[in-house]
Parts: C-alpha cells; structure tokens; sequence
C-alpha cells in the first residue's frame, strides 16, 4: 500500500489501511488515518493529524509552515478530520505562534485544484472549494458553505453556514449564514440574497425560512444600526437553533458585515 520510492521519515505514524504514492513525502510528525489516500509527489509535513477515509491528490502540499514572516519553526498544528477530498495543488498551512497557533479542517469537505487554506483558519464539514478559492489567515469557515472559483476572504474574516459565495468574489467582511454573496469587476462583496435552493434542499422547514428572510430584511433593508436590529429580531423572530446562531454570528463581528 505503499510505493516503494515514497519518503517516509521516522517518527511518521499511518495506520492500516492506508495507501501513499510514488514520490510522496511524509514528514516525522505527521499521524493519518485508516483508509487515507496519499497521491503521487504530495508532501504532508508539520505536526499534522488526518483522519479517516481522505483523499490527497497527486501534488498537493499539506501541513507546509505557515506563510507569516513571524513563525520560527514553532510546534504549530494542522488538524484534518475525515473523508475529505483534496485535490491536485492544494495547500494547507500549519497554525502560526501569532494566532491561535492550529488550523482545523472538519470532514466530508471538496477543496478543488489550486484552493488554499492559510494558517489559523477553521474550516467547518460539508464545505466546497472550487479551484482556487483561497482563505488568508485566521478566516472562520461554518458549516455548509460554497466558494466559487477564485474567490478571496480577508484575514480575520467569517463565513456563515450554508451561504455561497459566487465565482471571483472579494470577501472582506463577515458574510451571513444562509446568504449568497457576489462581487463584480474585482470589487468588494455585496449580498444577493438567501440561498434559498440551499435551504430547501437542506431541509430547512417553511416556517424557518419565513424566519429567516425576516431577520434577513431586518438586518439588510431596515436601516437601523446592528444592535437595533438585533433587538427587533429577538422581538419579531421566535427561537430557535437558526435565530440564536444568526444574532449570535452579528454580535460575534469583528470586521462588520457585507450587505446589499
């Protein structure tokens, strides 16, 4: 299960199961999971953790060391769950000492050729990466998301479960759960609307999803300030799981969020 001119350094620990290519790399504190896929010429270095069931394409590069003119060869972490698929020319950094020092990838995820991952980010299940989509450092990625192709989130910056983001989209500030957002010309985001085809598919009931375009409109077409909105939506939203993230993901923003 392993190709003979694999490089495989001490300290490396696979489990049964688990099957790495011709030219591969793995590096001494590396771990990976039963059933993992390793393709030809792909490195997995750093103090890295995969889970279960991956797929890793031919070239692709992860655990490399964060892209940060402050790391020094620190013990920074990069955790992978399970049955992710990762395709050719991905690359996913290690943590950085300047940020919460581990970058963390759920399961069931597609990154598509060319897309990145940089250090510190935390990047839910369920997610998709169309080629080239790129997270910068400390980007937080829930649950249920769609990038288009060569998007670009800023630093520090939020994406809510179950929004889409369009091809060539420009993220700078925080993007609502179940929203889809768009840019045009290379310019900054702007929301489009709900991801409604996404909900619906998703199972999301017809009352949720009346409540959910009503917290959409307050917080997009009232003009009130957030706190304000927030306060009309406890008022006018009953609760549930879906209100409480969707207040909870406003009052958690740092660098504000896009709307219309």
């Amino acid at each position: 299960m392993i190709h003979p001119t694999a490089v495989i350094y001490p300290g490396a620990q696979i489990d049964e199961g688990v099957e790495i290519g011709p030219h591969a790399v793995i590096g001494a504190n590396v771990k990976i999971g039963k059933g993992t896929v390793i393709g030809a010429n792909a490195v997995i270095d750093g103090w890295t953790t995969i889970g279960e069931n991956n797929r890793i394409s031919q070239l692709a590069s992860v655990g490399a060391p964060p892209q940060d003119i402050k790391y020094k060869g620190e013990a920074t972490t990069l955790e992978i769950g399970n049955n992710n698929v990762i395709r050719e020319f991905v690359t996913i950094h290690l943590g950085s000492p300047s940020g919460s020092a581990k970058t963390v990838v759920g399961n069931n995820n597609m990154f598509m050729s060319y897309s990145h991952i940089a250090h510190d980010c935390i990047v839910g299940s369920n997610v998709i990466m169309a080629n080239s989509a790129t997270l910068a450092g400390h980007v937080t990625v829930e649950n249920n998301v769609i990038f288009g192709g060569l998007c670009a989130v800023h630093q520090f910056t939020r994406i809510g479960e179950f929004a889409m983001i369009g091809g060539g989209t420009m993220i700078g500030q925080d993007i609502l759960p179940y929203t889809i957002a768009t840019s045009e010309e290379r310019r900054a985001a702007k929301l489009r609307g709900l991801n409604l085809i996404g909900l619906k598919r998703n199972g999301f009931s017809e009352d949720i999803i009346r409540d959910i375009k009503t917290m959409y409109k307050t917080i997009v077409f009232s003009g009130l300030k957030l706190p304000d909105a927030v306060v009309r939506i406890r008022n006018l939203v009953k609760q549930s799981s879906q209100r409480d993230h969707f207040l909870e993901f406003i009052e958690g923003t740092k660098r504000g969020i896009c709307k219309k």
